[in-house]
């Protein structure tokens, strides 16, 4: 009676639906509309569908009944992923992760129980969702108590502007949900987090270049010129035969073998004499006197 019934009332196959196996959120079903059940006649149909599966070792036609009624039960787990519409995430993404948690739940459901369906499916496909926003949207991830509060903050800001007729201040959300403004504040900047807007996009409306383009360009000019004010200072506090032992090797780019045959000395000696003469230059950098010298 139940494949009677889903059979009479044809699913509409969504055209962009993927059928690549390597996708992830691919359920092993075509995704669909199912038909407008009333919530008891599905409550019954599942049962139903669950009992004859549960009565099957496993074959062809107990996947086909398990099938139907993952597809049967297809509008509560759009219903729950509808709860987090408008967070930041395409619906259609939070929907495939819902059905993802919904086919999970009915494949490892045990009728034998003698619970409902659903209060199986439900704490799994909210458990699911919420692991999804927690693990997979964040680029920079805020405290966990922050990421909580998100949501709830999210519900309050819609209940209170309606109350009101205005945005409510964080003020308000702070007293309505029973935490700090500082609490708040936190977590509405923290949209940024998961959401981040992109460098190729434009600042705003009347903008006719990308953020990418206003960052300023390295010139390695910027760089040398703070190195030379930075070190001028310590290197004047040097031995002059030190400053030259620097010059060869870091100005003229001399080997130490090079300077040791200039200097008369060996190439060790050289290395030493480099190895304390830097310590000396870092002495000195660390210095604000030498530096303001």
């Amino acid at each position: 009676m139940s494949t009677a019934l889903l059979s009479k009332t044809p699913a509409t196959k969504n055209p962009e639906a993927s059928s690549d196996p390597s996708d992830p959120f691919d359920t092993g079903i075509p995704v669909t509309t199912a038909p407008q059940v009333p919530p008891e006649e599905r409550k019954r149909l599942t049962a139903e569908l669950l009992a004859r599966a549960h009565d099957l070792e496993e074959c062809p036609e107990r996947e086909r009944l398990l099938d139907e009624v993952i597809v049967l039960n297809l509008p509560v787990a759009a219903a729950l992923a509808g709860r987090y519409r408008n967070r930041g995430q395409p619906i259609e993404e939070l929907e495939q992760v819902a059905y993802l948690a919904l086919t999970r739940a009915v494949r490892s459901f045990k009728p034998d129980r003698g619970e409902d369906l659903l209060v199986f499916v439900v704490p799994s496909v909210l458990g699911e969702l919420k692991r999804y926003f927690r693990d997979s949207t964040w680029t920079v991830r805020p405290p966990r108590r922050i990421q909580e509060l998100r949501p709830r903050i999210a519900v309050a800001e819609e209940e209170l502007t309606q109350r009101l007729g205005r945005a409510p201040r964080p003020s308000e959300l702070a007293s309505e949900l029973d935490c700090s403004v500082e609490e708040v504040i936190e977590a509405i900047d923290s949209r940024d987090c998961a959401s981040p807007a992109s460098l190729d996009e434009a600042p705003g409306p009347g903008a006719d270049t990308a953020w990418i383009d206003r960052l300023p360009t390295l010139d390695a000019g910027y760089d040398r010129s703070e190195a030379v004010a930075v070190l001028a200072p310590a290197c004047r506090r040097l031995r002059p035969r030190d400053r030259e032992i620097l010059r060869m090797r870091f100005y003229e780019q001399k080997t130490q073998q090079q300077i040791a045959d200039e200097l008369g000395v060996t190439q060790v000696q050289v290395s030493r004499l480099l190895q304390r003469i830097l310590r000396d230059l870092r002495r000195n950098i660390g210095r604000p006197e030498v530096l303001a010298a």
